[in-house]
C-alpha cells in the first residue's frame, strides 16, 4: 500500500490514536521484531480488547478484529507511513516513521535480564555443590531439591513477568 510521507501533524497523529485498536496495534508491533500475519495481529488485540487469551477468543471475537483492521484501521495506519501493511500477503510491521510517535505510546519498558538472573543462580548452585562435596555445606540431596526447586521458581516468576508485560497499559484501553 502506498505510503503518505507528509509530515504527521499533532491533528493527524490525535486522529490515529484516537482508536483503541490503532494504539493496541502500534504497541504490539512496537514489541515484534519481524513482520506478523494480519490473523495473529487480530488474535492478538482481539484477546486484549476482551481481557482473555488468544486460546479462549471466540470466532466472532477474532472475525470482529480482522476485518475492521482489514478494511479501516490497517490502511489508514499504512497510509500515514507508520506500518508497512502488504494487502496481499497479509504481512503487518511497524515501519520507522512510527519513531515519532513513541512518546505518545508510552515507554517501552525494557526488562530484567533475566540471563544474570539465571546464571547468577547457576554460579551460587556451582558453589554450593563444591561446598557439599567438601562436606562444608547441606546434603547432597537436600541440595539438589533445594536448587532444582529455586530454578523452578525463578522460571515461575520469568513466566509470570513476560505474560503480564505482554498486555497493553491500562490507558490504552477507552
Amino acid at each position: 500500500m502506498e505510503q503518505d510521507n507528509t509530515e504527521l501533524t499533532r491533528d493527524r497523529i490525535f486522529d490515529i490514536l484516537s482508536s483503541p485498536r490503532r494504539r493496541y496495534v502500534l504497541y504490539f508491533l512496537r514489541s515484534e521484531p519481524t513482520p506478523i500475519q494480519l490473523t495473529d495481529l487480530a488474535e492478538h488485540v482481539a484477546a486484549w480488547e476482551n481481557d482473555t487469551t488468544v486460546e479462549e477468543l471466540s470466532t466472532q471475537q477474532r472475525k470482529r478484529v480482522y476485518v475492521s483492521l482489514y478494511q479501516t484501521h490497517l490502511p489508514k495506519l499504512a497510509e500515514t507511513g507508520l506500518v508497512d501493511y502488504d494487502e496481499e500477503s497479509g504481512d503487518v510491521d511497524i515501519a520507522a516513521k512510527a519513531s515519532e510517535i513513541d512518546p505518545l505510546l508510552g515507554e517501552q519498558q525494557s526488562g530484567p535480564a533475566w540471563y544474570v538472573y539465571y546464571f547468577g543462580l547457576a554460579a551460587l548452585s556451582t558453589l554450593l555443590i563444591v561446598a557439599s562435596v567438601a562436606g562444608l555445606a547441606l546434603s547432597q540431596a537436600v541440595l539438589a531439591i533445594g536448587i532444582v526447586g529455586a530454578f523452578v521458581v525463578l522460571t515461575a516468576i520469568h513466566v509470570v513477568y513476560e505474560w503480564r508485560r505482554k498486555s497493553p497499559p491500562a490507558e490504552f484501553r477507552e
